[in-house]
């Protein structure tokens, strides 16, 4: 039971700061383009395999 003072406070600082890094990112517009992600992955200009010399 000892081990629970140590590790309930760890995991409530770990969350806070996931929390912390997820609004970050909201406010800096990280999400902004999710319809341009959608189509960039339909787009055949983009060769995956390589190119043969």
């Amino acid at each position: 039971m000892d081990v629970l003072t140590y590790l309930i406070p760890i995991s409530l600082v770990l969350g806070g700061i996931g929390l912390a890094a997820f609004f970050w990112a909201l406010k800096t517009r990280q999400f902004e383009d999710p319809d341009g992600d959608a189509q960039r992955i339909l787009r055949t200009d983009y060769d995956d395999e390589p190119k043969e010399d």
